[in-house]
Parts: structure tokens; sequence; C-alpha cells
């Protein structure tokens, strides 16, 4: 009797999550064949993992040609069509700038802290983002990519894709992160920024 009831419970879970992943609407903006690898890679990820819990927008564009950034649409670039991971976390990164949009007030609130935390940060790459005031909410936004990457990679993989971007891009916001983690998530938590599950 248990296996049965087991069963049901399984195939209804995985069918909820099918039907959850479908409603993404993923464009291509040059449909070559990299984008369109990536645009199944994603489409595979999403039916993989769970990442209901942070989705803030369902609309994506693959354009091979652009860095990844979250506004006005989601765009994702082909670069990690070889990094299931990579790929995976540079879409929760982009989702989660979302959060910060939809929460502008509190995050606003949350950014006074951040700066008497650290008063002097990085205004541009590789180092910090394309500003200052970019570079203060990159610490939030790469915070919670690392969180999110725990509960959806677990904790090995999470540190190995932080460590590779602390080469990469973001360099010092990265390390930041890694080394002062607590610091920050104390910050998300006071102004109501990060859920209790996340």
């Amino acid at each position: 009797m248990k296996k049965p009831v087991l069963l049901f419970c399984f195939i209804i879970s995985i069918s909820i999550t099918a039907l959850s992943q479908a409603r993404f609407e993923i464009t291509l903006k040059n449909n070559t064949a990299p984008e369109a690898k990536t645009k199944e890679q994603l489409q595979r990820l999403l039916a993989t993992y769970d990442v209901s819990k942070w989705i803030f927008t369902r609309k994506i564009e693959i354009d091979e040609k652009a860095i990844p950034h979250s506004h006005p649409v989601l765009t994702l670039s082909a670069r990690h069509v070889k990094d299931d991971e990579l790929l995976l976390s540079t879409f929760v990164h982009e989702q989660i700038h979302w959060h910060f949009v939809i929460n502008d007030k509190l995050t606003d609130e949350a950014l006074k802290d951040l700066k008497a935390m650290f008063h002097k940060v990085p205004d541009k790459g590789p180092e910090g983002a394309r500003d200052e005031e970019s570079t203060y909410i990159h610490l939030f936004v790469c915070y919670l990519e690392y969180r999110a990457d725990r509960g959806l990679l677990g904790e090995l993989k999470a540190k190995q894709v932080m460590e590779f971007w602390t080469t990469d891009h973001y360099t010092w916001i990265y390390k930041t992160v890694l080394e002062r983690a607590r610091d920050i998530g104390s910050v998300l938590i006071k102004h109501k920024l990060m859920k209790p599950d996340w």
C-alpha cells in the first residue's frame, strides 16, 4: 500500500515541477546554434532543479553576444553551454536582481547598513561592478546566489562555483561574500530581504 502512494506522490511532484518550468518564455536573440543549445540546456536544468523559490521573472532571452543581465528582460549568454553549474548559478543570479528591484524600499534601507559595514568598495571590474552602487547591490545578489547554489548544487559544488567567480568577474565581491557571508546575511535578515528557506 505504501509503495503506490509514494509512487503517486512522486509522479505528482514531477508533474508539478514540469508544469511550473513549462511556463518560462525563452527566446533566442540571434537564433544561432549556441543560443539554441543554451536554451535546451537551461530547459533541462529547470526541469532537473527546483528553482521555484528563486523565480521572479519568467521572460528569458538567450543572446550569445550579451553579458548576462537582469533588466529589462533577463538575458543569458551562451558562454556556459558546457557547464551546467555555471549556467544555473548565472540564471539564479539574474533572477535575484529582480528580488531587490521588487523590494526597492527595503533594499535602499539595507544598503545604508551595508555601506556602513564596507566604507570603500571597487567601482569597476573585474574587482567590482560597473560603479560603486552596483558593487554594493552585488554584495547582496552574490550572497543570495551563493545560498541558492548551496541549496541547488550542494555545499561543495556551490563553493567551487563561487571560487571560479572569484577569478572571473566581480572578483572582490565574490571573495568578500565568501569571507563575510555572516555579516552580509545579517543585514538581509534585519531588513526582511531573505526568506527563512533561502
